[in-house]
């Protein structure tokens, strides 16, 4: 089984997420892609996310009717930081025969090294970088010389070539939160069940100056 894990805080999930995961499970024909909303993110624990319960529901409402994608709650369950080498290892350890690809953005390269064991992480998955342009050739380019310090040479190749390409889209869910903390639209941004969902739950009220 071809897997892709797209980890994230999702708060809250976007088109630009969707668009991404997409991307990923075409170019690289996976057989699914995993949603996996962070319980505590190492570089995020001291940021207030919205409860773990409202974003798992708002990525359901999301990906419903796409047949591939799945929600996986397995870091919000088991609580705590959530360390990237951990949840690959669990995986694997679960089902040994999936082969493993974990989907980010291209600009999430330069801070790999500053992870939990990233030479592991690595070894475990196949990292994905997923470039956020079509139009500008110069702007493709991902910088794959910061992998040579803890990648293997055979599997920094094999990194190079899944590399994904993917319509650019300048959505992001901080921008997301702070329109709706100002009671501006967030039409088109999100999906319309996840949007009436934030107008239902009242989430995002209050405005952020971050």
């Amino acid at each position: 089984m071809r897997l892709g894990i797209f980890g994230g805080t999702f708060d809250p999930v976007h088109y630009g997420h969707l668009l991404l995961a997409e991307s990923c499970r075409e170019q690289l024909a996976l057989d699914s892609v995993w949603f996996m909303p962070a319980a505590a993110p190492p570089h995020k624990q001291k940021v207030a996310l919205a409860p773990a319960s409202a974003r798992i529901d708002m990525l359901k409402l999301a990906i419903g009717g796409q047949q591939n994608f799945e929600v996986c709650p397995y870091e919000v369950e088991r609580g705590g930081v959530s360390y990237t080498v951990e949840t690959l290892e669990h995986f694997l350890a679960e089902d040994s025969a999936r082969e493993l690809f974990f989907l980010m953005g291209a600009d999430s390269l330069r801070d790999l090294h500053t992870w939990r064991s990233p030479e592991r992480i690595c070894q475990l998955a196949i990292p994905v970088f997923v470039t956020r342009t079509l139009s500008d050739p110069a702007k493709k380019q991902v910088d794959y010389s910061l992998l040579e310090g803890f990648v293997e040479p055979a599997r920094l190749e094999v990194i190079r070539q899944h590399r994904v390409d993917m319509p650019r889209i300048d959505l992001s869910s901080t921008d997301i939160r702070r329109r709706v903390g100002e009671g501006r639209s967030i039409r088109y941004q999100t999906p319309r069940a996840v949007e009436r969902y934030i107008e239902t739950v009242g989430l995002y009220r209050e405005s952020e100056s971050a």
